[in-house]
Formats: C-alpha cells, sequence, structure tokens
C-alpha cells in the first residue's frame, strides 16, 4: 500500500518556474514507477511525466518535454516535478501517481495524490 500526497502548486506567471513535491507513505515506494498527471477545467487527465523505481529512466509527453524534468529519491519517499518556461496551457491540476508497472494511462497506477493546482497567467 502506498499513500501519496502531492504539493506545491501555485500562480506564476507564463516563464516562470514551479516546483511540485511528491512524498509517499508505505516500505514499499522504491518498488513503484512513479508519474504526474495533470487535468485542466474540461478535459481529461493527460500523461505528463513517469520515472522508473530505479530513477534511471524517464519519459515525458511531448508537450513538456524539455520544459519539465522528473526525479525521485526513493530514500526520502519522494519525487518531484520541476516544471520551467510554465505556459498557460499549462494551468491544471496536476496528481502525482504510483503503480506497480507503469505507463501513460491513469489504470497503469494504482494510487494517487489528492492533487495541487498550478495556474499560468499570461
Amino acid at each position: 500500500q502506498v499513500q501519496l500526497v502531492d504539493a506545491g502548486g501555485g500562480l506564476v506567471q507564463a516563464g516562470g518556474s514551479l516546483r511540485l513535491s511528491c512524498a509517499a507513505s508505505g516500505r514499499t515506494f522504491s518498488m513503484y514507477f512513479m508519474a504526474w498527471f495533470r487535468q485542466a477545467p474540461g478535459k481529461e487527465r493527460e500523461f505528463v511525466a513517469s520515472i522508473n523505481w530505479r530513477g534511471t529512466d524517464s519519459d515525458y509527453a511531448d508537450s513538456v518535454k524539455g520544459r519539465f524534468t522528473i526525479s525521485r529519491d526513493s530514500a526520502k519517499n519522494t519525487m518531484a516535478l520541476q516544471m520551467n518556461s510554465l505556459k498557460p496551457e499549462d494551468t491544471a491540476i496536476y496528481y502525482c501517481a504510483a503503480g506497480q508497472k507503469g505507463g501513460y494511462r491513469e489504470y497503469d497506477y494504482a494510487y494517487w495524490g489528492q492533487g495541487t493546482q498550478v495556474t499560468v497567467s499570461s
């Protein structure tokens, strides 16, 4: 069992940066793939980035590639998403997620944080 608490959202101007964090509880955290998803108003939840359990392999949605960086510290049971060069279209609720196999779909992940709001003004 893994419990996730995500935080770090806020209001930022276009071109700015934010760093989201995800704190996990559960002694098997290090064995899970981790990911960030986001959901904008009126849209479906979409994949943003993922990282394997070793922290050695990551993947990104095309829309954030080169701007966002996902990282994890399994010793501290934490994960982060560094978001740079933010755009108004990045505005959404961001969710951290954990799953045993990884992937790009919501159903690939069994555990979810409560979400943190990111708003980018133009």
